[in-house]
């Protein structure tokens, strides 16, 4: 997709302000410094839509992103931080649950995992928490130019191994600095557009056939 268009919609505290579900969502997890911001940033072709939190962990919002009027880019609470309190992080688990348990039109959850390090323990508990709800989990390996190209498959096989990931899972490696991995993600941001947008159709068939059948009856009564 050519970006011309992204705008932040709203910054949510709490589940009733969450924007209305009228186009598809994807949701972007990880913990704080992972390189979400640069990754959204690079996504959208903007600078500083989606910005870097000067404290990590400070961050207590989901942020809703409308990109080009035709999908939401979802940006979660980073996890993981360990000056954050004990209460702010049960606030925060709160949050994201009550956001990926009941959005609708949550179609895709993207996990970010940092590609030069092991799997920690907060993101292995992330990723089994959306993989018991969700069929497929996508996972961004961030800052892959920070490895030599012979390390990059070597570490990304680390990755997938200490995540468990299932064969319906899919890895992509990214980098904000090369670009690397920005059109594959489009490729399934794209996908995400059209099946939405197919299911809105087939909604509105059902509903069409659904009022013609009712007129009809009530002609002939």
């Amino acid at each position: 997709m050519n970006v011309t268009k992204a705008e932040l919609i709203i910054t949510a505290g709490n589940k009733s302000q969450f924007p209305e579900m009228n186009m598809p969502e994807v949701a972007f997890a990880g913990k704080s410094n992972v390189g979400k911001s640069s990754l959204l940033n690079c996504l959208v072709n903007r600078k500083a839509l989606a910005r870097t939190s000067s404290q990590p962990g400070k961050t207590q919002t989901i942020n809703f992103y409308a990109v080009q009027d035709q999908i939401r880019f979802v940006d979660l609470p980073g996890y993981g931080y360990a000056k954050v309190s004990k209460t702010s992080r049960e606030k925060w688990g709160k949050l994201i649950e009550d956001y990926l348990c009941n959005r609708e039109n949550l179609k895709e959850v993207i996990l970010l995992i940092d590609i030069r390090h092991e799997v920690g323990k907060n993101d292995k508990m992330m990723y089994d928490w959306v993989a018991h709800y969700y069929e497929r989990v996508n996972v961004i390996a961030t800052k892959a130019d920070k490895l030599n190209r012979s390390q990059v498959q070597k570490h990304m096989a680390m990755v997938k191994k200490g995540l468990g990931l299932r064969p319906t899972d899919r890895i992509m490696a990214f980098s904000s600095v090369t670009k690397q991995g920005k059109d594959e993600i489009w490729n399934m941001l794209d996908g995400v557009i059209v099946d939405y947008n197919n299911e809105q159709a087939e909604i509105l068939e059902q509903v069409e056939a659904v009022a013609q059948a009712e007129e009809m009856v009530s002609v002939e009564d």
